[in-house]
């Protein structure tokens, strides 16, 4: 790829970049659907480059969690637990089926449009969420069903961001949010960034051994993402942050209606 075919790539990855610093979240959410519809990229191909690049950016945002102890470790355990065999059995059904290198399947384009909506909602009401539930609920979520129930939470997560590099995010403080009601949301905030880390990760490796990922696009998505997030947490501070998510909520919820062709 030439500089100026490259020049497309690295301002898209700086866009999504910028507002991954300012708000936590969108990156898998955005680059996706960006790589799909505005540049042709293959379904596979877009997801399994998309999820090596959020593995590099969320291993960057839990190293500055991880300093500042915004993490709460346990809980990134428990997710992992269930999210690790979650992500193996889905690369294994996709090898079955024979998905791989520059395909796009149908079906994981309805999946894909169908978890942009529900993380667009999410983005929306997560703290209208979090009031509620502490509201209701105020006592924290027994221990014989809260790890069971993260560990659970934690295999769906495997599973759909495998099969769309979705959901790490949005989806993942929308659990946290319903189980953990005695934790800071700052620290189920770090916890849902680290837990992407090993979760995009693998996925990632197992599209990557499936043929389906682009290493020269994950390079140059890099080099405009970098930048981006680190101008993005630096004014981050300056701006509402609920404008910003509903703006990321709105362009979610736009390229969910494309994928899925409304």
């Amino acid at each position: 790829m030439n500089i100026a075919a490259s020049l497309p790539f690295i301002a898209s990855g700086f866009g999504v970049g910028l507002l991954v610093g300012m708000t936590g979240v969108g990156g898998g959410s955005l680059m996706t659907p960006v790589l799909i519809l505005l540049f042709g990229v293959q379904t596979t191909t877009a997801i399994g480059t998309d999820l090596l690049y959020a593995a590099a950016t969320k291993g960057a945002g839990t190293f500055s969690r991880g300093l500042a102890h915004t993490v709460d470790w346990r809980i990134m355990g428990r997710l992992a637990f269930g999210s690790v065999p979650g992500t193996t059995l889905t690369i294994a059904v996709l090898y079955l089926l024979d998905v791989h290198d520059s395909a796009s399947p149908w079906p994981l384009n309805i999946i894909l449009g169908i978890t942009l909506l529900v993380s667009a909602a999410g983005m929306l009401f997560l703290r209208r969420l979090r009031w509620l539930t502490v509201r209701r609920h105020p006592k924290p979520t027994g221990a014989k069903l809260l790890v069971p129930g993260t560990v659970l939470a934690g295999f769906v997560l495997g599973v759909l961001v495998t099969l769309t590099s979705v959901g790490a995010g949005a989806l993942g403080m929308i659990v946290l949010v319903l189980l953990y009601t005695d934790t800071p949301i700052d620290r189920l905030i770090g916890s849902d960034i680290a837990h992407a880390v090993p979760l995009t990760l693998i996925a990632g490796c197992g599209h990557w051994l499936l043929g389906s990922v682009n290493w020269t696009l994950v390079v140059t998505l890099l080099l405009g993402s970098v930048p981006g997030i680190v101008l993005g947490s630096n004014i981050s501070s300056r701006m509402p942050e609920y404008v910003v998510r509903s703006v990321v909520a709105a362009i979610l919820t736009v390229v969910g209606a494309r994928m899925l062709g409304v």
